[in-house]
């Protein structure tokens, strides 16, 4: 299993146009962003104890989240993605999964499944069965990515962040979201074994620092 390293970090509008300007210079667009962007809607499971949100919150070393995500509105192509974090190190691992296998699990059912069901779809129904992980906040943003392939660099910024607790609409174009943030931006940079000193540098901002900022906390609070 490969863990990456990761930082979060709130910016402002103003930050955002002098990070794009110094970022377009020597990092190119992700290849999905046919348009600089994409709109990112997930949907996050938790325990009825809201395990994962305690956990974020109180900084545990080590803990773990699924979330089912899709596209820019396209629900042909739904991933299903459990991420975890150990000493600060995050690791992600995603599946496809089949619209009404989403839609069931979003309607609050369990889906059957067999040895010959993918991996982390048995994992996440086991889960669901012993520790009682449910469908709990939908989480819509929009995403610009850059990469740079020299240390498998990404840097993201997101907004435009929304939420709603109506899971059963996950799914659907007409879902009801209200903003879960003004003026929200947030910049995420992930890398594999070292963060080249020209992406260091190109990122820098007086009083900016990173901090374990959670869209699905902050959604939390707002849903």
């Amino acid at each position: 299993m490969q863990f990456r390293h990761e930082w979060k970090i709130e910016i402002t509008a103003s930050d955002l146009l002098a990070l794009r300007s110094r970022l377009m210079v020597i990092m190119e667009h992700d290849a999905h962003a046919a348009n600089g962007g994409y709109n990112i809607r997930s949907l996050y499971f938790d325990t009825p104890t809201d395990r994962a949100l305690r956990e974020k919150i109180d900084g545990a070393d080590r803990r773990e989240k699924f979330r089912i995500r899709y596209y820019d509105g396209d629900t042909s192509f739904l991933k299903l993605e459990k991420k975890s974090k150990l000493n600060g190190l995050c690791n992600k691992r995603a599946e496809q999964i089949s619209f009404e296998r989403a839609q069931l699990i979003a309607n609050g059912g369990i889906p059957e499944t067999d040895e010959a069901s993918p991996p982390l779809l048995r994992e996440l129904i086991y889960k669901m069965k012993t520790q009682g992980l449910a469908p709990k906040a939908v989480v819509d943003y929009t995403r610009e990515p850059f990469v740079y392939p020299p240390g498998n660099v990404r840097v993201t910024f997101d907004r435009k962040l929304r939420t709603s607790l109506q899971c059963r609409d996950f799914l659907s174009d007409s879902l009801i979201t209200v903003p879960a943030g003004d003026e929200l931006i947030l910049m995420e940079v992930k890398w594999d074994a070292f963060l080249p000193d020209i992406i260091r540098d190109s990122i820098q901002l007086t009083g900016r620092r990173a901090g374990a900022f959670s869209k699905y906390a902050q959604c939390r609070i707002y849903g």
